[in-house]
């Protein structure tokens, strides 16, 4: 009975259920949707009610609802301060929230637009973090007009603006054809102003593209001739940037910076004290990832180490050869250290120092910052981002003053001025001929007097002369030319300045000289006014010159290409001659001495047709020339040569003691004749007087 009484009220329970379920589900849409719309407040307190309701029927405390409905409470608040938060963000009230009364709304309408024109101004592009939405140039310039002070903060932002632009696509376009036309280009902009721009940029590509590594180093080296604070930011950029890589571990970081700083040094920016502090610090605590990057840099600077710091070199190959025996590294490092040796032995052939037109500063513009690693060093980061500047304008018109001098604009005003004057000349000019056609019709010869023809012939035989193999050729090549014969004692000079340009004497240029002799007397006869010329201005060459000429006419008098009787300019005295003279003579000498031999040296010396040449050389006149030509060719090893100084300087004083009573001989003969002249001269006197009386 009590189990069917149980049964009928749990089957009415269950029925219940599914008529309250079935009425749930049979609702109708509006009552959802009056739901939905119920405001948040509503739900949540229907919700925090039943949540009570609930709390209260599981058997919880009155101390502990009131404490549960306060936090409620309280994050009920919190959540209708963020809606309300939100709703005031919209730019747009919600409709829910909008007075029914039209005044209200009206006055609302009106606000509304005023407020947005206001944030419209507030919102200038230019004034913003990144520099705002993208403004066409045209526009940009329109701005630029319409702004009268150019001390503003608008003004600077803009021009900050537009050379932040400029200077980054300069750097992405750069290469090697172009490189020196970006130069140009980037001088046009202000970049004292910008060299934290130009730093950063110059980095960031860099960084980006590590292939063209040598391409900007030698942009930075052309900069840093001109402006050195440039390239010592950048350097020091550039080693803070390495430490820091090092210390995070940071292998990419560190290839990169090293690798431009290893450029820097071949351009000599960065002193070689850097890389071998880099490369010691690298091999200090060796790791497979440090010897890496070390190796790296090694490559690209390796050459530049070798030629300007071998000592330094051979430390650190040493230290990698002790770490190849000793360290516990990867075996693909090791085969790296193996390798590297290899690029050493093989002489750094696939990594030059400088890459061919890449070589664009000259030695006297560098400027080589000697800058250590361990130094704490500013990275003066305030230079990237845009400052006003009080003195705005005086700093551009120092700056154009200063693109002047480097760019040489000046020329272009000085061009016009010489185009205007030009015109001028031309016009007064023309009237001059004018008069003097009426004048006389007499024509006018214009002289080049700037010498281009001859520079350009002296050219041609200097290119004639060095692509010849042996002297035919050269004689060959030189003769096909058919010069004018004005220039053939230009062509003798060519010849010899060649020959004495070298570092030794090369027989190629005695046989040419001595090939032209032979063939027309014109040549022979220029070669020995050249002689005597250069014996006369011997003390301005420098010894290696000297000694080469000399041994050309040597060869030439050996030949007999040129006549012995050019010796008759030598003279052997102490008052005569000097340093360079003497060491001429030495020189023409000894040669001759080695071609001929001495006996037949002194056999042509001792020639009677010859002597009236060589009065100067082997002086006879007085005993004091006679002892210091004996004296210097004994001094040069050529004491054969006077012996007939010898034997006259010692017959000397027998020839004067016989010179004396013929004198004495004479003075009575000489005193006779004068008595006999004076008498013929009174009887000349009395005739004359005779006649006259008669």
């Amino acid at each position: 009975m009590k189990s069917s009484v149980a049964h009928m009220k749990s089957s009415g329970h269950d029925r219940r259920e599914s008529h309250n379920s079935y009425h749930r589900r049979s609702s109708s849409r509006e009552d959802r949707y009056t739901e939905q719309d119920r405001s948040p407040r509503d739900r949540d307190y229907s919700d925090y009610s039943r949540s009570d309701y609930e709390r209260c029927r599981r058997g919880y405390s009155y101390d502990d609802s009131m404490e549960l409905r306060s936090r409620d409470r309280e994050k009920r608040r919190e959540r209708e301060r963020d809606a309300d938060h939100r709703k005031r963000s919209r730019k747009s009230p919600s409709p829910e929230r909008r007075s029914p009364d039209r005044g209200v709304s009206q006055s609302s309408t009106q606000e509304e637009p005023t407020s947005k024109k206001k944030k419209k101004d507030e919102q200038d592009p230019l004034l913003t973090r990144t520099g705002g939405a993208y403004i066409p140039p045209a526009k940009l310039r329109m701005m630029q007009e319409q702004i009268t002070d150019k001390n503003s903060l608008a003004y600077q932002r803009m021009s900050w603006e537009a050379l932040k632009k400029s200077i980054n696509g300069l750097i992405n376009k750069v290469n090697i054809s172009n490189i020196s036309i970006i130069i140009q280009e980037l001088l046009q902009e202000n970049i004292v102003r910008g060299r934290g721009l130009l730093s950063r940029s110059v980095l960031q590509a860099q960084s980006a593209s590590p292939i063209f590594t040598h391409l900007y180093a030698a942009l930075v080296a052309i900069i840093n001739s001109k402006f050195p604070q440039i390239g010592e930011l950048i350097l020091k950029r550039l080693i803070i940037n390495f430490r820091k890589g090092y210390r995070r571990n940071d292998k990419q970081l560190c290839l990169t910076a090293s690798k431009f700083v290893a450029h820097l040094i071949n351009q000599n920016v960065a002193h070689e004290v850097l890389c071998l502090e880099m490369l010691t610090l690298l091999l200090e605590r060796p790791t497979d990832d440090s010897v890496e990057v070390a190796i790296g840099f090694l490559k690209e600077c390796g050459l530049k180490l070798t030629q300007v710091s071998p000592r330094g070199i051979n430390a650190i190959f040493e230290r990698l050869r002790n770490i190849l025996h000793e360290s516990k590294i990867d075996k693909r490092v090791q085969y790296m250290i193996e390798v590297m040796f290899a690029v050493r032995k093989d002489g750094f052939k696939d990594h030059p120092v400088i890459l061919e037109g890449l070589d664009l500063v000259e030695e006297d513009d560098l400027f080589t910052h000697m800058l250590p690693l361990e130094e704490d060093y500013n990275p003066e980061d305030v230079l990237n981002v845009f400052k006003m500047d009080p003195n705005f304008m005086e700093n551009e018109e120092k700056y154009k003053v200063i693109k002047k001098e480097i760019l040489d604009e000046g020329d272009s005003d000085s061009n016009t001025d010489q185009e205007a004057g030009s015109s001028e000349d031309e016009e007064e000019e023309e009237d001059e001929e004018e008069g003097e056609e009426e004048e006389g019709g007499q024509k006018v010869t214009i002289h080049d007097k700037t010498e281009i023809n001859l520079v350009s012939f002296r050219r041609t035989i200097y290119l004639a002369i060095q692509s010849s193999l042996d002297f035919e050729e050269c004689a060959h090549k030189l003769l096909k030319m058919e010069f004018a014969e004005s220039q053939t004692k230009e062509l003798c000079n060519m010849i010899l300045d060649c020959c004495a340009q070298q570092r030794t004497y090369e027989k190629f240029f005695g046989l040419l000289a001595g090939r032209f002799c032979m063939l027309k007397k014109e040549y022979m006869e220029s070669f020995e006014s050249i002689f005597k010329e250069q014996y006369d201005t011997i003390h301005r060459l420098e010894t290696n010159k000297l000694r080469n000429v000399a041994k050309m006419f040597a060869h030439l008098l050996y030949t007999d290409s040129l006549p012995w009787s050019v010796l008759e300019c030598i003279k052997l005295s102490e008052e005569t001659t000097t340093s360079s003279s003497r060491i001429f003579v030495k020189i023409f000498f000894q040669e001759l001495c080695e071609y001929m031999g001495l006996p037949k040296l002194n056999a042509r010396l001792k020639d009677e047709t010859l002597q009236p040449f060589f009065e100067g050389l082997l002086p006879r006149d007085n005993p004091r020339n006679t002892r210091f030509a004996i004296n210097f060719f004994t001094s040069i090893g050529l004491g054969g040569l006077t012996d007939e100084l010898r034997e006259h300087l010692k017959n000397t004083p027998k020839v004067i003691v016989a010179q004396k009573p013929d004198a004495e001989q004479k003075k009575p003969v000489l005193t006779s004749s004068s008595s006999e002249s004076s008498s013929g001269s009174d009887s000349s006197d009395s005739d004359s007087d005779s006649s006259e009386s008669s």
